[in-house]
């Protein structure tokens, strides 16, 4: 009940009509920039973030949170149009999306990710509005120990889950840790890898290694690769449903979020993984699977629906436990930081105004993000018409002026161009971004838990699993680790 009632008082906060129209502004801008093939919504966050300096933190928030929502959509746009993802989420709906767009039924298609989007995003939202006060509540006991073994599980996770190895993936993670150790120690108060420079002294900003990584190494990657399309637009008609079709997808709608939203909230979560699951059990459930691989409409509303509950559900761990599951999140957390909130069990007490505006706003983006896109769906297809050199010499522009902005100092853009460089050599050997996003994010924190636990237990390392929360994350842990042994094992014991 107390739940309720503060997300009705978020309400009159989200309903103001400032906040209305950063909401508005927010999924409007996710949308148009997530049609844009390889600009996914981490990077728009992350370009905007030094943006919002001037608004004050709930408009923020409210905005950021409008451009993830629109930015998953936007993206399913060009990947049912023209087979080309705008981020990785939306690589699924290309599988059966692209091939009704071809036969004709692109207004189909396009219409059945716009209303799984709203009923995953709704479903996604109401589950954060019960689950999120329990676990901020529960998160009050845990302790330094347990935190450290929640972020051990975070860097295990992510490092396991993406890349094409778990060698590149623990390489990226790596790089982010030391970036993170740029500056001075926060205990000793010693200087660690500034190479005497005094500028490096208070460490690496987040945004700039945000908008280095992302930005500036994506769209040196792209110059790298550059190659003109000559494909034009397919045209797209009037978006809307017939009553075969809302037959066909009303339930897929429904099983989405029960996959997407717990796979949003866990470490190494995010919307690739639960899209594919969706896809997977919507195919064995479908009485129509001849028609998947030539256009089944339930593989495109299912995981449409699966993406985004798991936004919603990477708000859980974020806003509870200030753990980003994703890359969105990760900026996110940094823009918590910026403005000197720490999210946590204790946010909910001492920001309620923020949070509760902030769930609120996610059901009115919903609405929004529905209305713009069902008429607007051929505008975003001629956004595509943008020549690649001119879309991303603004990036580069947007990027360095962000920058420049965050401390004032040239040698932000010094900091910036390396840390792109970076960026691109991750892409270039394949290297996953986010285990270095969450590296550099987390990476001091867990150290700082580290070595608060080991001062409470006078050095002893019994310090670290004395709790029975920490040996059951560390239990998990070893399951990650142990899993492709024990898969093999398997694998070989058939043969």
């Amino acid at each position: 009940m107390d739940s309720l009632n503060s997300l009705v008082d978020g309400f009159g906060t989200a309903l103001t009509p400032v906040n209305l129209l950063w909401a508005a502004l927010g999924v409007l801008l996710g949308t148009a920039i997530g049609v844009l093939p390889g600009i996914g919504p981490a990077m728009a966050v992350a370009l905007l973030l030094p943006v919002t300096y001037g608004l004050e933190p709930t408009g923020a928030f409210i905005m950021f949170a409008g451009i993830y929502y629109g930015a998953m959509f936007g993206g399913s746009t060009t990947s049912i149009l023209l087979n080309t993802p705008g981020e990785s989420a939306a690589v699924v709906a290309a599988i059966e999306g692209n091939p009704m767009a071809k036969a004709g039924r692109g207004a189909q298609a396009l219409a059945a990710a716009a209303v799984g989007h709203f009923a995953g995003g709704m479903i996604g939202t109401i589950l954060l509005v019960v689950l999120a006060p329990t676990v901020a509540s529960l998160a009050v006991d845990i302790g330094a120990p347990d935190y450290f073994a929640i972020m051990v599980l975070a860097f295990i996770a992510v490092t396991s889950v993406l890349g094409s190895s778990r060698i590149r993936g623990l390489a990226s993670l790596l790089v982010g840790l030391t970036i993170g150790l740029v500056g001075l120690d926060q205990m000793t108060g010693q200087q660690r890898l500034t190479f005497g420079s005094l500028q490096l002294a208070d460490g690496v900003d987040v945004v700039i290694v945000a908008v280095g990584l992302f930005a500036i190494g994506e769209a040196l990657w792209v110059a790298a690769h550059l190659r003109r399309s000559t494909g034009k637009p397919i045209p797209v008609g009037r978006p809307w449903l017939g009553r075969a079709d809302v037959r066909r997808t009303w339930k897929s709608w429904l099983r989405g979020p029960l996959i997407g939203f717990p796979f949003g909230a866990i470490p190494a979560g995010g919307a690739e993984i639960p899209t594919f699951l969706s896809y997977v059990t919507e195919k064995r459930l479908s009485k129509h699977r001849d028609e998947f691989g030539k256009g089944a409409i339930e593989g495109v509303a299912g995981p449409e629906s699966a993406a985004s509950a798991s936004a919603a559900g990477t708000l859980v761990s974020m806003l509870t436990l200030g753990l980003p599951t994703t890359a969105v999140a990760a900026v996110m957390l940094a823009a918590f930081q910026q403005y000197g909130i720490q999210p946590g069990p204790l946010l909910f007490e001492r920001e309620p105004e923020l949070v509760w505006g902030l769930i609120a706003s996610l059901f009115v983006g919903m609405v929004l993000l529905l209305a713009l896109n069902l008429p607007l769906a051929p505008l975003w297809a001629k956004l595509l018409r943008i020549p690649r050199p001119y879309l991303y010499a603004g990036i580069l522009f947007f990027a360095a002026v962000g920058a420049y902005a965050v401390g004032g100092e040239a040698v932000d853009l010094v900091i910036l161009l390396v840390i792109g460089l970076i960026g691109f050599g991750m892409r270039r050997y394949g290297l996953p971004v986010l285990p270095a996003i969450i590296a550099v994010i987390l990476g001091p924190s867990a150290e700082q838990q580290l070595r608060r636990a080991l001062q409470i237990s006078d050095g002893s390392v019994t310090g670290l699993v004395n709790t029975p929360f920490s040996v059951t994350v560390y239990v998990v842990v070893a399951l990650i680790l142990a899993w492709p042994l024990v898969r093999k094992a398997l694998g070989r014991n058939r043969t």
